[in-house]
């Protein structure tokens, strides 16, 4: 809409947002995997290093994408959500130990809460709004996964906002049920002392980081094959200087696969899931994704305030939406 330098601008920073969501994923299976690997140190004593899971699951990944492609990637989501569906249904009628008859719906924990427990004393300090919101912001940035494969879509302009509109909502309603679940079956200090407390309401335990790691699959499936396509994109348009546009806008012959840009993708994968800090890394996601999402608004706004004969976007929106959100990402950055 507003031309190839502001667009192609934006398409880095959705590039570099999903490329590095990769990593975030693939941190965060390593992370509900936590208990396999105790039970494997503990049953044969053999100790499985969380940088072995992370390499070797991005190593799983990178051989997928350059043989197979997205095919594969996209029949695999099909038994994920099957599985999550299942996970949830069977946190929802379990039951926890309740919140002790709460019923005040804006109640925090201390700013320090000391938790004792066989292994000593644990200090929790609490986490400031900004850094719960950058913990959380990266579980919606899926919603828009469609971008990266309006060219695999049949009518791009009609399934990209449809299938946005549902993910969000969706999602939404899922996060919130969930919220409301916890808050009705655990304590406040229960919550903050184990991350993965929603073990103990479900009705068989194992299916939470069964379908956490199944989510965690999803995800960084989803990334690995969008963030390619935006690169090739990046690429047929000449954005990035020189031969490199030429080279990452190339697909295989047979199916268009971006083959060269996966490579790329799968680089920056690489670097960063050796900082095995999934807070850190959510942190940097947040950021790339506000400065996507913000201007992709602002872009929206001044159309509308310029009135371009040209801008005739099938999907109807209001200027005053489109402020708002740019302003609002500006303002959380």
């Amino acid at each position: 809409s507003f031309g190839l330098n502001i667009g192609g601008s934006i398409g880095i920073a959705l590039f570099l947002s999903q490329a590095i969501s990769v990593a975030f994923y693939i941190i965060a299976f390593t992370r509900s995997c936590g208990g396999l690997t105790d039970y494997i140190a503990a049953t044969y004593d053999v100790q499985i290093e969380p940088w072995m899971i992370n390499y070797g699951f991005m190593s799983l990944l990178t051989a997928l994408m350059l043989t197979k492609g997205a095919n594969v990637g996209v029949k695999a989501l099909y038994g994920v959500v099957v599985i999550l569906i299942g996970s949830l249904i069977c946190f929802f009628i379990g039951t926890g130990p309740g919140n002790g008859g709460s019923m005040d719906l804006f109640a925090t924990i201390p700013e320090t809460l000391v938790v004792e427990s066989a292994d000593g004393v644990t200090e929790i300090k609490r986490f400031s709004f900004f850094q719960v919101f950058t913990f959380i912001f990266p579980a919606f940035t899926g919603i828009a996964a469609g971008l990266g494969l309006s060219g695999d879509l049949k009518d791009p302009k009609v399934a990209i906002p449809k299938g946005t509109m549902w993910a969000t909502l969706c999602g939404i309603i899922v996060y919130i049920l969930v919220s409301i679940k916890l808050f009705y079956s655990a304590p406040l200090e229960s919550l903050a002392a184990d991350e993965l407390f929603m073990e103990k309401i479900a009705i068989w335990g194992p299916i939470i980081p069964i379908g956490l790691a199944c989510a965690a699959v999803s995800s960084a499936l989803g990334s690995v094959m969008i963030a390619p396509r935006t690169l090739q994109a990046l690429g047929a348009d000449k954005i990035i200087p020189g031969r490199l546009s030429s080279w990452l806008g190339r697909g295989r012959e047979k199916d268009n696969e971006p083959l060269n840009a996966s490579i790329i993708t799968v680089i920056i994968g690489f670097a960063v899931v050796g900082m095995d800090d999934i807070n850190a890394v959510a942190e940097i996601i947040s950021m790339f994704f506000m400065v996507t999402y913000g201007a992709i608004c602002m872009v929206s706004f001044f159309e509308h305030m310029a009135a371009d004969p040209s801008y005739r976007p099938t999907f109807r929106s209001k200027w005053y939406v489109s402020l708002f959100g740019g302003v609002l990402c500006f303002w959380l950055m």
